[in-house]
């Protein structure tokens, strides 16, 4: 057992390590690209404090660093939070945008900023938002009394058509000025800094420690449940922090950067196709190829029509969708359907 968890832990300092140098190889090239091109000695001088070009200072500074950094953190939170959602609810198909919480979400800080609250008003309503949808969905997903993944698959994308349609509903009766809701509900890194920058970090750091440190927890959750309370597992109160602080976090990161879908469902996939599934080795992992994912995505939706941005969250959905239905077919396939 000791072996194993040595060979575990060597595992995930190997993947880690080699993703962590692919983390900022893509964060380098990300900081070069963009409506102006800056050239790795630019930047490097910039960094260090030794360029003269103003310019090229606040376009890093003021532009590109806070955008790429709060990137790689949402991809991080969106990416561990599907990993612990699938686990959990035994879904490989479960994400917080498939499942509503990312729109209840959305909906709370729309009702928060139409009622004139702003700051941290948006993230206490976005929190409340996607924690309602999250348990919605978990109640009414059961049947007979246990968790459904078909059911509650279906449930969750009813939910979050639902808040989808309420949601253009205030867009539509507000101000016209308001309408600008409308492409931060696609998903937009363009207004962040680094106020949004500490505070999503602060979050995702103290919820993935939380998950990080009852991965095996999950293992023990995923493959049967009642097997991991006779090993000293109190699954309901797992269950019950981890949706919170999972529903927190994705609710904190929609009141700053707005829906950003699929992100959740394709990382942990990618990393289980590659990595295997051990929680252990899948959590971290997600945290480097999600954080990846986000910045190669961020940098396709600035330089592919530039100058005219994409919105990031139609980026990570023409990626994401296809792979959805291949998912959903396959599930199907695998049970007999």
């Amino acid at each position: 057992m000791l072996t194993k968890t040595k060979l575990t832990s060597h595992k995930i300092n190997i993947y880690s390590s080699l993703l962590f140098v692919l983390l900022i190889f893509s964060f380098l090239l990300s900081l070069s690209f963009g409506v102006e091109y800056l050239s790795p000695l630019e930047i490097i001088r910039a960094i260090f404090g030794r360029s003269n070009d103003e310019i090229v200072v606040d376009i890093i500074f003021q532009l590109r660093l806070p955008r790429i950094l709060t990137a790689m953190l949402v991809g991080a939170s969106l990416s561990i939070s599907g990993a612990v959602f699938q686990a959990l609810l035994k879904n490989p198909l479960a994400e917080p945008y498939i499942l509503g919480v990312s729109s209840g979400g959305a909906l709370g800080s729309i009702i928060a900023i139409s009622i004139g609250i702003h700051f941290a008003g948006i993230s206490a309503f976005a929190f409340t938002g996607s924690l309602l949808t999250f348990f919605m969905v978990y109640i009414f997903g059961r049947r007979y009394g246990e968790i459904d993944p078909n059911t509650i698959l279906l449930v969750g994308v009813m939910i979050n058509a639902f808040f989808s349609a309420l949601i253009l509903f205030f867009v539509s009766i507000l101000d016209q000025s308001f309408r600008i809701a409308l492409f931060w509900l696609m998903g937009n890194l363009s207004l962040t800094d680094y106020r949004d920058l500490i505070v999503i970090s602060i979050i995702f750091s103290i919820t993935s420690i939380l998950f990080l440190i009852n991965s095996n927890h999950y293992n023990l959750i995923s493959i049967d449940e009642e097997n991991a309370k006779q090993f000293g597992v109190n699954t309901k109160r797992l269950k019950s922090i981890s949706f919170i602080f999972g529903s927190f976090l994705i609710g904190v990161i929609v009141s700053r950067v707005g829906i950003i879908g699929f992100v959740g469902l394709v990382v942990p996939h990618i990393c289980r196709l590659i990595f295997g599934y051990d929680n252990r080795i899948v959590l971290p992992t997600s945290i480097f190829i999600g954080a990846i994912f986000m910045i190669i995505s961020d940098l396709i939706s600035r330089i592919l029509i530039s100058p005219v941005e994409i919105p990031i969250g139609s980026i990570t959905a023409v990626i994401g969708s296809p792979i959805f239905i291949f998912l959903l077919k396959r599930k199907q396939f695998s049970n007999g359907g």
